[in-house]
């Protein structure tokens, strides 16, 4: 993942296999770990925490690359494609990406170069609301972007929408881990980007040599379709299955500064 800095001391993530790599920054003082840290609870969070991760037995590279700037947090693309290019030289397998921002040529060439050699990049669309204009890294082809539902299965009022729109997830009012300790309710598309980027890691472990473009072919195949019959510019394919229901499904025969995603 790139993020904020990561609490490696946080409850949910003490024992787990955490490692925190650190982009240039370019000697501006770094982000807080709130962010961070809520988004490696999620994916590899402590099985008996407060905040249960959705691969608790996953191993997790994080690169901090977000700084403090003036109207907040945020990365440059100078950042990012430095913290992304530290991710394909780790040889991961799925990425996840839980902000959004500008496109840009620098981050752009580092982003092709991950999908050209199979590495799934999971991307939330961002919260600037529906009539906004597609935001970057999620707006790139190849990059499966995320918005985010509530309980009802309604969008979150404040996801960006359009045609590269391709799963729904869980992002609102979700309970995640606070910076220090325990966890607190969020909402955002970054809270929903982990579940794809968990749904696609374990369909990878399934079948390590299945191509990236299949594994989220299934995916797709089973994703609960939401709103117009299809892939739409709300929900895209529909709400990211869980693999063991994709797999039982099968066996019946069913078919220029970038922002953070959440709040």
């Amino acid at each position: 993942m790139i993020d904020t800095g990561v609490n490696v001391d946080h409850d949910a993530l003490s024992g787990q296999k955490l490692t925190v790599l650190q982009a240039n920054l370019a000697e501006r003082n770094a982000a807080g770990r709130q962010h961070g840290t809520a988004i490696a609870a999620m994916l590899i969070g402590r099985l008996d925490s407060r905040v249960p991760g959705l691969l608790p037995y996953a191993e997790l590279i994080a690169v901090e690359a977000f700084h403090q700037g003036g109207t907040g947090e945020a990365a440059d693309a100078f950042a990012l494609a430095d913290a992304l290019q530290q991710l394909i030289d780790a040889r991961v397998q799925v990425v996840n990406l839980s902000f959004s921002g500008p496109e840009n040529a620098v981050f752009g060439r580092v982003v092709a170069e991950a999908l050209a050699q199979d590495i799934g990049l999971v991307a939330a669309v961002g919260n600037d609301g529906p009539g906004a204009p597609p935001a970057y890294p999620a707006a790139w082809p190849g990059v499966l972007a995320v918005t985010a539902v509530d309980s009802d299965l309604k969008t979150y009022r404040q996801a960006a929408r359009g045609t590269h729109v391709a799963f729904a997830a869980p992002g609102v009012n979700l309970w995640t881990a606070a910076s220090i300790s325990g966890g607190r309710l969020r909402s955002g598309t970054s809270y929903a980007a982990p579940f794809v980027t968990a749904a696609l890691a374990v369909e990878q472990l399934r079948v390590p040599a299945k191509p990236m473009a299949e594994a989220v072919a299934e995916l797709s195949r089973c994703a609960l379709d939401l709103g117009e019959p299809g892939r739409d510019p709300i929900f895209g394919y529909g709400i990211v299955s869980s693999p063991n229901q994709c797999l039982a499904d099968s066996a019946d025969g069913m078919v220029e500064e970038y922002r953070l995603s959440g709040e």
